[in-house]
């Protein structure tokens, strides 16, 4: 055996990702996870032969009040998929993962599938037969698999932990699980490093098998890599796009170009760019100035400034208007909202519009953005996406948001900050709390 070899069986053996090292019985092993899986059920203890990474996961998951008889839910009917698949980043490496998996799975009776960065199944694919049998247990688009909702599984487990990993037979925390074994390994943005979500393989037996945890670590860094060779989605490359979403000064990158903008030309241009029509000199002043004795001069000098910052060419008058459509952070989450694509919606909110300003149209489409993504949050129950809007610093005092968190996962945390909220809410003004 060459050294390298022997480097990799070394490797194999203790591999604390892999479920069975090469020789194992997978019959023998199986059957001392499901005793082990009974003894935590009941008694909360983790007995060997249970690896470090899957025990770790299922206190996670009962903690998050997963039962082992629990189910997974479609929390994305077909409707709201189709337009939150086209949305997602990994729907442009889809025809990667189908080339470099499809046949794999196909031929060997498996399922290729691929989950977002809140463990959603948006695609699964594969054997025709082994779908009908995945379908039994909700493992199908649109369904749910983060460990916050299912328990240990190798979709939603890559995704809490951020690793490839591998989980074998009663590895699954839910019973009606048990039965498969899945690998799957999580897929970054290779611009910012955050989680995308994870592709997975799921099957038999067969998969328990150090090979197979390499196979989809291999296919999610071609991913990785495919995404990093394609040109950025959004608008086209001469498209203006402008961020005023989670700061007081807006950015606007324009023909190469970022201009950082005062808070004053931040709020004109969030509110020219969401009228492409134009306003009158008398509409921009009533939709910026609360004080009704500001002139027609002084907003005139503003436009002044403001177009020799941008350029020429880009900033019209009688009416003022831009010339050209510029795209922003504001109308991408409106229109994620609108299709339904609610975590797409949540993901591209990175907080309030110019949250400093006062100007009144700016503090109206800021209540009612926010307004709409946490109504649409609320209802759609997700534990992970609520949880992030109450660890935001927009949403950490959202006493609506925290009661429908403690509704899908009432940990003690949550149940502790929201009866401290509730505490507040109820005490007189100028009173403490104890």
């Amino acid at each position: 055996m060459s050294p390298a070899a022997s480097l990799s069986g070394e490797a194999e053996l203790t591999d604390p990702w892999v479920a069975l090292e090469p020789g194992a019985d997978p019959s023998e092993r199986a059957h001392m996870l499901r005793r082990a899986h009974e003894a935590f059920t009941a008694a909360g203890t983790v007995p060997k032969p249970v690896r470090a990474v899957v025990a770790d996961s299922w206190r996670r998951s009962a903690r998050a009040g997963v039962g082992p008889d629990g189910t997974a839910s479609v929390e994305i009917a077909d409707g709201d998929l189709g337009a939150y698949r086209a949305e997602h980043p990994l729907a442009r490496v889809m025809p990667l993962f189908r080339e470099l998996m499809g046949s794999f799975a196909a031929d060997g009776e498996h399922l290729l599938a691929v989950c977002d960065e809140h463990g959603r199944l948006l695609w699964v694919e594969g054997h025709a037969s082994t779908r009908r049998q995945a379908g039994r247990m909700n493992f199908v688009p649109g369904a749910r698999w983060s460990e916050t909702a299912v328990g240990t599984n190798a979709p939603g487990t890559a995704v809490a932990v951020d690793r490839p990993v591998q989980v074998f037979a009663a590895e699954h925390f839910i019973r009606r699980v048990q039965p498969w074994t899945c690998a799957a390994a999580p897929v970054h943005d290779p611009r910012t490093g955050r989680v995308l979500g994870a592709v997975d393989i799921t099957g038999g037996d067969g998969l328990a098998h150090p090979h197979s945890l390499g196979f989809v670590q291999a296919v999610a860094r071609a991913a990785e890599s495919h995404l990093a060779l394609l040109a950025p989605a959004g608008p086209a490359a001469d498209t203006p796009e402008l961020s005023a979403l989670g700061r007081d000064e807006a950015q606007l990158l324009t023909g190469g170009r970022k201009v950082r903008l005062s808070r004053r030309h931040s709020e004109i241009l969030v509110l020219l760019a969401r009228h492409p029509e134009g306003l009158t000199g008398d509409e921009l002043l009533c939709a910026l100035y609360e004080d009704e004795s500001v002139t027609p001069v002084t907003l005139r000098a503003e436009l002044a400034r403001l177009r020799r910052i941008l350029g020429p060419g880009l900033l019209a008058s009688r009416p003022y208007r831009l010339t050209v459509p510029v795209e922003s952070d504001v109308a991408v989450v409106e229109r994620r909202l609108a299709a339904g694509a609610v975590s797409a919606a949540a993901t591209a909110y990175a907080g309030p519009l110019l949250p400093a300003s006062q100007a009144p149209a700016v503090a109206r489409v800021r209540r009612r953005l926010a307004d709409g993504l946490r109504t649409a949050l609320i209802a759609r129950r997700d534990p992970d996406l609520l949880a992030d809007w109450v660890h935001a610093p927009w949403g950490e005092d959202d006493l609506d948001v925290w009661r429908a968190l403690a509704a899908v996962r009432p940990t003690a945390t949550v149940r502790s900050r929201l009866a401290a909220l509730e505490s507040e809410l109820a005490a007189p003004p100028g009173r403490v709390p104890r």
